[in-house]
């Protein structure tokens, strides 16, 4: 079976075309600034590369272009869209009603709108990428894949806020957790890779890019995680707060005269790397200018090892031990320098990491031989966990976690 994976933003749509008969990579695309000026769209089917700048006023047009790209006679993948037997899709926030990928229908989708309030950046979009595929292939099956799924066998202890539980049962506030997928991947991987059992294993993840998360995942499920109620709660990011006060919300409204919504804009668009260093939300930036001295990148890229390494600590503590952490996404694949920071003094742990085996992007033990807990590189594949869902589900078998 063909799947099309498709990750809708609110104005982008990031597609791969995967044969599942070997799991091969068919075509790789993206489609930008839908309902922008300079609408574009880029895709690759090996080396032969479809690229158009076109007006794309909704994702409809835009999945309409993705169509025409996938089935261009010389540079496209299929000779028909009837070739692509699924669609899978990426849906941030599934709240606490979707605990596994589902087949769409109506009652999904008006879940999905239910849980806008929660996702309000992503949700909207995750519909306007569901419903331009039912428009335009109105016969092919679409699978929804959650972030916050993977997540859902958290303890109440891990998940609920020190609030009135008032709240939790009317407004359902509480730790939902993201980038289920990669954690879901990386954690069943390492365990495969190392010959680990993996229901009888303590597992720490570390999803780290321009947004990041760490999960603590024992016997193969979930039972913490760094963000919240949205994706701003955590360790440092790109342009994301991560942990702070919520205080510190109240102090800046009230001495800038800003309204709440003001306030969690700057702590979303303009904070983290980005707002601490003045340079750039780009870890690559704040590497080279920390090269150069810099005091306030030096202190930004301090301050994420920092919160990374609080939360190895303390999902060892939850686990009583770790058998073994794993780097994945942009910046934990590849930066070797920052995962050095991080693990440096954690041999009380357990943890030794070998410099010369740290020197790698490619899937690997980047611990010493005699390390207890190993330490590793597991490039993260989300889309292939989506694609198998879909196929799953599609075909009425059990998905395989």
């Amino acid at each position: 079976m063909k799947v099309l994976i498709l990750n809708a933003g609110s104005s982008s749509l990031k597609y791969q075309l995967i044969d599942m008969d070997g799991e091969k990579l068919l075509a790789k695309g993206l489609v930008e600034r839908i309902g922008i000026d300079g609408s574009h769209i880029n895709q690759k089917v090996g080396d032969k590369v479809f690229d158009a700048v076109a007006p794309m006023k909704t994702h409809t047009d835009g999945i309409q272009w993705m169509l025409k790209a996938l089935t261009d006679n010389e540079k496209g993948a299929v000779k028909s869209m009837d070739e692509i037997g699924a669609v899978g899709h990426r849906v941030l926030h599934g709240g606490e009603r979707f605990t596994a990928s589902v087949k769409i229908n109506k009652d999904v989708k008006d879940a999905i709108r239910d849980n806008i309030p929660l996702g309000p950046l992503h949700n909207p979009a995750n519909l306007m990428g569901i419903e331009a595929c039912e428009q335009v292939m109105p016969n092919t099956p679409n699978v929804a894949v959650f972030d916050t799924a993977f997540h859902q066998t958290m303890p109440k202890k891990s998940y609920l806020y020190g609030v009135p539980m008032e709240y939790y049962k009317k407004l359902h506030v509480r730790r939902y957790g993201f980038h289920g997928t990669s954690h879901r991947y990386v954690s069943k991987r390492v365990c495969e890779f190392l010959g680990l059992d993996r229901s009888h294993s303590r597992v720490i993840t570390c999803h780290l890019g321009n947004g990041s998360s760490l999960a603590a995942v024992l016997n193969g499920k979930c039972i913490d995680t760094s963000m919240g109620i949205t994706p701003l709660e955590g360790v440092l990011m790109g342009t994301r707060s991560g942990n702070l006060d919520p205080a510190v919300v109240q102090y800046i409204a009230n001495n800038e005269k800003m309204n709440v919504d003001e306030v969690l804009s700057l702590l979303n668009k303009k904070s983290g790397l980005l707002g601490i260093s003045g340079i750039s939300s780009d870890m690559r930036d704040i590497d080279a200018a920390c090269d150069k001295g810099d005091e306030r990148a030096i202190i930004a890229r301090d301050m994420l090892v920092w919160g990374i390494r609080k939360y190895i600590g303390a999902y060892a503590a939850e686990m009583n031990g770790v058998d073994a952490i794993v780097f994945t996404a942009g910046i934990g694949e590849n930066n070797q320098n920052l995962r050095a920071m991080v693990m440096e003094g954690f041999d009380y742990l357990g943890a030794k990491l070998d410099p010369m085996k740290n020197h790698t992007r490619e899937e690997a033990i980047i611990s010493t031989d005699d390390s207890p807990v190993k330490v590793c590189v597991i490039p993260t594949d989300e889309e292939m966990v989506i694609a198998h869902d879909t196929v799953a589900i599609v075909e009425g078998t059990p998905i395989v976690d």
